[in-house]
């Protein structure tokens, strides 16, 4: 019986990544489908930006979680202490990680169990990676009071990477239309905005609705990042699954003030073409050729720049337009340069 539900399940996710669907819908569909065999009390499942591994899009499951808890849960994700975040598991090879399959003093030292789950009556956590071609493209948390048994694992393990390349599809959306015109934000060193222009509602809206106070836990993340590294770029997804692009700088001071500058902005059509490409599939001299394509030169001219010959040329394009579902150059770069 088991392996019938299984098997039944995993055809489900298959199909569903035929479906044409935005991502918020098709993990809706799909977290319908696990229930039926893994149920959990709740459940959240994320897109992720392929680059840098930041949550991208997060959709719940019939219950949600407390939106006095939403904050508090968020900022554990990013705290860089915190055991199993979906960061850390995208870099594993495993697909799949139990809370309580950790040493028992990391165990205690979860912010997400003590200070979430349990004053929610829950004590157990699984968590599944969503990988394609070694690609984190989303993940899955489940939460309830009883443990998650090895067949649960087990079959979250098997469908896995059917979940990877559904979401992959969906990534391939790109809808940029976000809230308006860009906004900047200044942040402290402590990570709140110190000052902002008058767009920065608009945005923040955008977060919010999907996740009460998701606005200020994303800009205290990139700014956490940035700070590590002097600047930070990611791609998420707003209430209307069209694409923000958030990058935050460090300011160059005299003073001992240190502050951030985080502007937020729909993306032109050049800034997605990373994602786009990994979600379509292009390997790297794919990409090569596409490139060239979107500036507009003829098969010879990239032959030449890319020290192929012609016929190479047209054997990647042939690739490419099977990939992406196109059927003329003209037609590929209005797909995947928007």
């Amino acid at each position: 019986m088991w392996e019938g539900r299984a098997l039944s399940a995993r055809r489900e996710i298959a199909a569903l990544a035929t479906a044409g669907l935005e991502v918020a819908e098709l993990h809706s569909a799909a977290i319908t489908v696990v229930e039926k065999v893994v149920p959990a009390d709740l459940t959240c499942w994320a897109s992720m930006d392929p680059d840098t591994a930041m949550i991208s899009s997060m959709t719940s499951g019939t219950n949600r979680i407390p939106q006095q808890y939403e904050p508090l849960l968020a900022n554990y994700e990013y705290s860089g202490t915190e055991p199993h975040t979906f960061a850390t598991l995208a870099r594993r090879a495993t697909a799949t990680a139990r809370l309580s399959d950790l040493p028992r003093a990391e165990i205690a030292g979860s912010g997400r169990l003590n200070e979430v789950w349990r004053p929610l009556g829950l004590s157990h956590e699984l968590r599944v990676i969503f990988q394609a071609d070694e690609v984190c493209w989303g993940a899955a948390g489940l939460v309830r009071r009883g443990e998650f048994s090895d067949r649960e694992v087990e079959f979250m393990d098997s469908v896995a990477s059917a979940l990877a390349a559904a979401t992959r599809v969906a990534a391939r959306c790109s809808d940029s239309q976000g809230a308006g015109e860009p906004a900047i934000v200044v942040v402290d060193s402590e990570g709140s905005i110190r000052a902002g222009t008058a767009a920065v509602e608009s945005w923040r809206d955008q977060f919010d609705r999907i996740a009460p106070g998701r606005f200020a836990v994303i800009v205290r993340a990139v700014v956490a990042s940035a700070r590590a590294s002097g600047t930070f770029q990611a791609r998420v997804r707003g209430a209307n699954g069209s694409w923000i692009l958030i990058q935050a700088s460090r300011l160059i001071s005299d003073g001992d003030q240190d502050e951030t500058v985080v502007t937020i902005k729909r993306p032109a059509g050049g800034e997605l073409l990373g994602v786009l490409f990994a979600a379509y599939g292009l390997t790297a001299r794919e990409r090569d050729v596409c490139h060239e394509v979107i500036a507009g030169r003829s098969t010879s001219d990239i032959a030449a720049r890319l020290d192929i010959s012609a016929h190479t040329v047209q054997d990647h394009l042939k690739s490419v337009f099977g990939k992406v579902g196109v059927s003329s150059r003209g037609e590929l770069v209005a797909k995947i340069h928007p």
